[in-house]
């Protein structure tokens, strides 16, 4: 069967669509519950209290940029009947997970920024939010696969 014209660009755009937002949406809530409502890090811990909340600031700016990015590609998708809704949330999941995942071992071990929560067994947090990146990039990866060609 033939690939009707710009389809193969929609399947990619419904995937990127939908990894901003799922970056953004988790970068979000890592913010929004790790830093200010349970107060266990700041995006970079090396050096001041002030210093991070700026960085706090510019890391929920960034979480914003890509959660406003991803929704913009959306409503395009939308607006051009090209919203393939089961790929968009694949993405939505890679994204999230694959984030979640890159914070879990490049910021908080890789390059020591800051980690989950200051405490003598950190692993066990460790491991608690890896695995869970892990099973939100599982289900971004099967629903990126199960939806490569359409119908």
């Amino acid at each position: 069967m033939k690939e009707k014209r710009g389809q193969g660009r929609a399947q990619g755009k419904n995937l990127w669509s939908g990894f901003l937002f799922g970056l953004g949406m988790i970068a979000f809530i890592d913010e929004a519950v790790f830093h200010q409502l349970l107060h266990w890090h700041h995006f970079y811990d090396k050096s001041t209290t002030e210093v991070g909340l700026i960085s706090d600031g510019l890391f929920h700016a960034f979480s914003w940029f890509a959660t406003i990015g991803g929704l913009f590609m959306f409503a395009d998708l939308r607006r051009k009947g090209s919203l393939w809704m089961k790929r968009w949330v694949g993405g939505v999941f890679l994204g999230a997970g694959l984030f979640q995942l890159y914070d879990g071992i490049i910021q908080h071990k890789v390059m020591r920024i800051h980690q989950i929560r200051y405490v003598e067994n950190v692993i066990v947090y460790d491991i608690v939010w890896n695995v869970f990146a892990l099973v939100l990039a599982g289900i971004g990866l099967y629903l990126a696969a199960a939806t490569r060609k359409h119908s």
